[in-house]
């Protein structure tokens, strides 16, 4: 397996160098070394105790949003973690108790129960906004959550058939949002003609970037295995190299030599 774990400008890449990957080795030697804006990584590691040490201690920069999420990455570099894992944990690192949420493409409803988990505060505070364009997507996240949560949690999700580039019609202007993500491509078990497009997700990310606070993360999981897939990818990265460096950092974890896998992307608002 090849990782590439990339930031957009003025922040860090994490590349795969020219050593194959074997779960045998690990040379101590091989440490991130700095060199203006990028770290090279040896992603020859043995799973072990000693070398997960290593990665805490030397992997990623104290400042940055993926501390602490050396296991996730790790993780999903040996094949145990899917990039939605991944995004679950990075909102961990994100999201506080009492947040305002936005599952903007909520599906079966999977991703929405996990932010509600996040958010839900016993004083009745944090909300989840989930939206999908899809009917039958909400109602499958509301059968879900249905089987899932208490009627006064599922109180704190608010359900919208409405397209995510609209997002701002129905969230509150004075609230402060944490968290946007995105599962972009069809509907798991729907008609996979109906996905999300260059077009709107472009509009719903200028949206998500106009509510989100200081602190707050864009998390949009890219599947490109299917028509339409790559075009959006490239939208999505060029307007992440766009964001000014001093505002965000943005990052991407994508398998080099699995090229249809679907790709993690977080935009961190400083």
């Amino acid at each position: 397996m090849s990782l590439l774990l990339r930031f957009w400008p003025g922040s860090i890449a994490i590349q795969k160098p020219q050593t194959r990957l074997s779960p045998r080795f690990f040379d101590p030697s091989q440490r991130y070394t700095p060199c203006k804006s990028s770290w090279n990584f040896c992603s020859c590691l043995k799973p072990n105790q000693q070398n997960r040490a290593h990665f805490k201690s030397s992997s990623v920069p104290r400042d940055s949003p993926l501390s602490g999420m050396e296991d996730a990455l790790m993780g999903y570099l040996f094949g145990k973690k899917r990039a939605t894992d991944v995004a679950h944990m990075v909102w961990k690192h994100v999201v506080q108790k009492g947040d305002t949420v936005v599952d903007a493409t909520c599906g079966n409803g999977y991703d929405t129960l996990a932010m509600l988990k996040l958010v839900a505060h016993g004083s009745n505070k944090g909300f989840v906004y989930a939206l999908d364009i899809q009917k039958d997507a909400l109602d499958m996240t509301s059968s879900w959550l249905d089987k899932s949560l208490d009627p006064t949690e599922k109180q704190l999700i608010k359900l919208f058939n409405i397209c995510h580039s609209k997002m701002e019609e129905v969230i509150p202007t004075n609230a402060s949002v944490r968290l946007v993500a995105f599962n972009l491509g069809y509907l798991p078990g729907g008609d996979k003609e109906i996905i999300t497009r260059s077009e709107t997700t472009l509009l719903a990310l200028e949206a998500a970037k106009r509510i989100l606070m200081p602190g707050g993360l864009i998390s949009i999981v890219v599947y490109v295995g299917h028509p339409g897939g790559w075009e959006e990818l490239k939208s999505i990265e060029a307007f992440a190299a766009r964001l000014s460096t001093e505002d965000w950092i943005c990052c991407k974890l994508q398998m080099l030599n699995r090229p249809s896998a679907p790709m993690p992307i977080f935009l961190f608002k400083r």
